[in-house]
């Protein structure tokens, strides 16, 4: 641990006794992590290097890596750049190291060479890692430490998330060798507002089994008081220790630095201590030499840590002043050596405080200076990125706008997605502001944005894409080049796809098209008609599309383009005979995806993956969606693009196929572990959460959901979630007029989208508004309101046949699949319903048709047969459709539904109806009493009162005697009970 302490270590000993115990655990062969949360200067550094000394003693190897704050710039993968780097200095991990040639882009000796990204070339840097680690965990075992995570780059953090979820932590096969590692990473947690990135990696962390959080709260007064006197370079009087204690509110490095500030002598009357942190620590500074002083101003520009090379050319004294300068703070305790020639602030805080306090133009000379001297080092993409913080923040934009596009370069070859796009968009700053024979060659503002969108797209930010594209769009004059000109308009139409804009792309990719011609064969027409052909089909298209398809697939044979004929393969099942739902059509995207995957396009591969998944739902083959789903989202997740959008597409599939199988707990727990995951984009991906809550009757959350999702930017995904919710929300609460209105919007809203036929959840739609319709329907009849009764079997009869039209077309122009076919059933059968009431042969079809798979609208279609079988007299029928039906209600939590199903049981009383001995036997003692008081009357507090029990044990009791009796409201549960004889009406004795 290069990081050294003089100051006694306090109060922190249960907190140490938990990470030794990890580490004990670790060199056991149970890899474990930890994620120490403190506010800036409780501690985390110093109980982190009491525990990394305590793991050398026992034999550990610890590695250490800085995350660090620099602005706006962004070091992609630093702080494992760090760790690797120590570990290429040990000669024992040298053979480990050259096993894995995939991590030498971080060591620093891999090649330069080369720009395209590379997604699966992050994948094998991120599995090379892994596996380095665990080969190095076999040399010795082994402690990372990540400090200052709060900082950490996107990349970093991607590369964690990976390491602890699907590396380092796993356990190995039987018989595999033990993996004796453990990782400690530290963060502030004062730092982390609301929206800081940091956030959701932590909430997914914490999750695994294997990750553990610490958090170092405050220390205790006391043992802030022996803190105080261990310091202490003599006595100190029990007034400073107080008055050091009341001030420092736990904090031992404030603590410590209230001590240092005193005057020389302890004298209780001494002057009133400083009022500010900062202030403390600028006391502690101004106790230095004005050479000492000097020096730690200008390693404060340099940042938390610096070189001692490049200190002593930016501070330019000589040799030997400079080494008594730094004696001098070191002693002091200001700044700490490293065994790796470097300078380390010993706390962060003292770094910003001496930053703070630097004169204007003090900074821009000092910044200037380390930009001049960055220049001259060897290139890396830490040098770039620290170069272009120092040469903005010292004004020289030219000098800034070269070491961006430095950074950009590297970040992109790291395949650090976020950092290259930061740096890209810095570049686009400086542009117009830099001289143009100052600005570097190769390449103008629009290849420049171009790449910036691109950056974007695989960040995961897919509006940003679009702005960005369309900035390249706007900067592209008439004297641009056609093939440039081209792919600008291509990109932009790829890009207005994902955010479901889909005219625009259509009228955008046609442009790309027409810009090139087809002959002779290039990259650049293939991937425009391959972007032309998906947006074609979206807007309805399909023999434009079919035509360039096929004519697009046999150039890209020609010219051996993996990726482009796994693009235009997939587009092509979509619109053949053996689409995706037949297992032809699957062996063709099973095809296209080993193209892609073999080509290193990670896109298209998980559009493959997508509709591998989405062909076998739709075809019924639920287990092996699961199988598909498993995949696509283990290659996103090991790539670090959980959010791209085939993923995303993805994650909602896996969650409505938990719902539709009946895995309602599974779907919840997963949207609850997601929903701080995702970006705001893909809110809908948690939408079937959304369809358990609603059938489980909490109607106003889901409700309020659904609602949220509409308030967002539109999204047609999130449109259709939000559009099943309110629809089966209104239908529910029995309110026809409500279900019409809100089914209507839905289709509008959605069809205009799509811009081509209607979409296929439409029949659902118009089956959940039947359901509403036939209801009113119904009431109209026994009201004795024929004109109202045949109003609604009018509209019912308007929307059985919306619902035909939609299923006989589809949104793709094929047939149905088993859903799609089992909804119609149902519209099918509330359009009679609704028409002349409940008919068996309907229902009877509706509950075969839903037998595909899907537990809940199964038992809602048995519902409603039950009905059909009691009026047509077939009552022992009725009641084992109505006890199946109650059944699944019960096991899946859908209290409406069984709700409906125990009125129906007692309105007909059927032969499925409980007896009243069983109702009693059903009932438990307490249970019983509580009935009693009810019919006496008797409130929830009365009842606890005469029971001595506590209102809301009260009120549990009364629900579950309302959930026995299957009634609604406690009068009709004390009804009930009368009826059944469960309580004896009381008399009055007479006088």
């Amino acid at each position: 641990m290069a990081q050294t302490f003089g100051t006694p270590f306090i109060g922190r000993g249960d907190e140490l006794a938990r990470l030794t115990g990890v580490l004990e655990r670790a060199r056991d062969g149970d890899p474990r992590a930890v994620l120490v949360a403190g506010d800036a200067g409780v501690g985390k550094t110093r109980t982190l290097a009491e525990a990394a000394a305590r793991a050398s003693a026992a034999g550990t190897t610890v590695l250490t890596g800085h995350c660090v704050d620099l602005g706006d710039v962004g070091l992609p993968y630093l702080p494992f750049t760090e760790i690797l780097g120590a570990a290429a200095a040990d000669d024992r991990f040298a053979p480990a190291l050259a096993a894995h040639p995939a991590v030498d882009r971080l060591t620093g000796s891999g090649p330069e060479n080369g720009t395209a990204p590379d997604p699966g070339g992050r994948l094998q840097l991120f599995e090379g890692i892994a596996g380095l680690l665990a080969d190095l965990a076999e040399v010795a075992p082994l402690l990372l430490i990540l400090e200052d995570l709060h900082w950490a780059d996107q990349s970093s953090r991607d590369l964690l998330r990976f390491l602890l979820s699907r590396g380092v932590l796993q356990r190995p096969a039987p018989g595999g060798p033990a993996r004796r590692l453990a990782v400690f990473a530290s963060y502030r947690a004062d730092d982390l507002h609301r929206r800081h990135p940091l956030r959701p990696l932590l909430a997914e962390l914490i999750r695994l089994p294997a990750v553990d959080r610490l958090e170092l709260r405050p220390m205790a007064d006391a043992d802030v008081a022996r803190l105080v006197r261990a310091l202490g370079r003599g006595p100190v009087s029990d007034t400073t220790v107080h008055r050091i204690v009341e001030r420092a509110e736990g904090n031992a490095f404030y603590a410590e630095e209230l001590l240092a500030a005193l005057p020389g002598e302890d004298d209780p009357a001494s002057p009133a201590m400083p009022t500010g942190l900062a202030d403390v620590l600028l006391i502690r500074v101004e106790q230095l030499s004005d050479t000492a002083q000097q020096v730690l101003r200008t390693a404060a520009v340099a940042g938390r840590r610096v070189e001692h090379d490049l200190l002593r050319d930016a501070v330019q004294l000589p040799e030997e002043e400079l080494e008594s300068a730094l004696r001098e703070a070191v002693g002091h305790q200001l700044l700490a050596p490293g065994d790796d020639a470097t300078y380390s602030f010993r706390h962060a805080l003292t770094r910003e405080a001496v930053y703070a306090d630097l004169l204007p133009g003090e900074r821009v000379r000092l910044h200037g200076r380390f930009a001049e001297l960055l220049a001259g080092h060897a290139r890396s993409a830490q040098n770039a990125a620290e170069r272009a913080h120092h040469s903005r923040e010292s004004h020289d934009l030219a000098d800034a706008l070269t070491a961006s596009l430095e950074a950009a370069d590297h970040a992109q070859r790291l395949g650090a997605p976020a950092e290259e796009l930061r740096h890209l968009e810095a570049a686009l700053e400086l542009w117009p502001a830099v001289d143009a024979t100052a600005r570097p060659e190769g390449g103008g503002t629009v290849t420049l944005t171009l790449r910036a969108s691109a950056a974007a797209a695989r960040a995961g930010e897919p509006h940003r894409a679009v702005q960005l594209t369309r900035s390249a769009l706007a900067r592209a004059g008439a004297d641009t080049d056609s093939e440039l000109a081209a792919r600008v308009r291509y990109t932009l139409a790829g890009n207005l796809m994902r955010i479901d804009s889909l005219k625009d792309a259509f009228r955008y990719s046609s442009e790309a098209l027409a810009l090139i011609p087809a002959e002779p064969p290039s990259h650049t027409w293939v991937w425009a008609a391959a972007t032309h052909v998906m947006a074609a089909r979206q807007v309805g298209r399909e023999e434009d599309a079919g035509q360039v398809a096929r004519q697009a697939l046999e150039i890209a044979e020609r010219l051996r383009l993996g990726d482009a004929q796994a693009d235009l393969m997939i587009s092509l099942v979509g619109m053949e005979s053996h689409n995706r739902r037949t297992a032809r059509g699957r062996d063709r995207l099973r095809r296209a995806r080993e193209l892609a995957r073999t080509a290193g396009n990670l896109p298209v591969e998980m559009r493959a993956l997508f509709n591998l998944a989405i062909g076998c739902y739709e075809s019924g083959a639920l287990d092996e969606c699961l199988t598909w789903i498993g995949d696509g989202l283990d290659r996103a997740r090991r790539a670090g693009l959980l959010s791209s959008p085939y993923a995303l597409e993805l994650r909602y599939l896996q969650s409505l196929l938990l719902y539709t199988l009946g895995r309602w707990d599974e779907c919840v727990r997963a949207a609850a572990e997601d929903a701080e995951l995702l970006p705001s984009a893909g809110g809908f991906a948690t939408g079937p959460a959304l369809y358990v809550a609603l059938a489980r009757g909490e109607l106003d959350a889901a409700t309020a959901g659904a609602r949220a999702l509409l308030d967002r930017p539109f999204d047609w995904m999130a449109t259709l979630v939000a559009s099943v919710v309110l629809t089966d929300a209104a239908a529910l609460r029995g309110d026809g007029e409500e279900a019409v209105r809100r089914m209507s919007a839905s289709v509008e809203a959605l069809t205009d989208a799509s811009v081509s036929e209607r979409p296929d959840v439409v029949v659902r739609l118009a089956a959940l508004t039947l359901a509403a319709v036939a209801d009113a329907a119904e009431e109209s009849r026994l009201s004795g309101d024929p004109a109202a009764a045949k109003r609604w079997a009018e509209t019912a009869g308007d929307l059985v046949e919306l619902a035909r039209s939609t299923a006989a077309r589809g949104e793709d122009g094929t047939e149905q699949g088993p859903e799609g076919l089992a909804w119609l059933a149902r519209a099918e059968a509330e359009g009679v319903r609704a028409a002349t009431g409940p008919e068996v042969d309907a229902w009877d079809r509706a509950v075969t048709a839903f037998g595909y798979g899907d537990p809940y609208e199964l038992a809602r279609c048995r519902r409603r047969l039950a009905e059909a079988l009691l009026t047509a007299d077939r009552r022992e029928e009725a009641a084992e459709q109505a006890r199946t039906a109650r059944d699944t209600a019960v096991r899946l939590g859908a209290v409406p539904l069984r709700e409906a199903l125990d009125a129906l049981v007692r309105r007909g009383r059927l032969s499925g109806a409980p007896a009243a001995g069983d109702r009693i036997a059903a009932l438990t003692a307490r249970e019983s009493d509580v009935l009693r008081l009810l019919g006496r009357g008797r409130t929830n507090r009365q009842i606890g009162e005469e029971l001595f029990i506590s209102g809301k044990t009260a009120s549990v009791h009364v629900s579950n005697i309302l959930a026995k009796l299957g009634a609604a409201s406690r009068t009709e549960a004390v009804a009930i009970a009368y009826r059944e004889g469960l309580i004896e009406p009381e008399t009055t004795p007479s006088a």
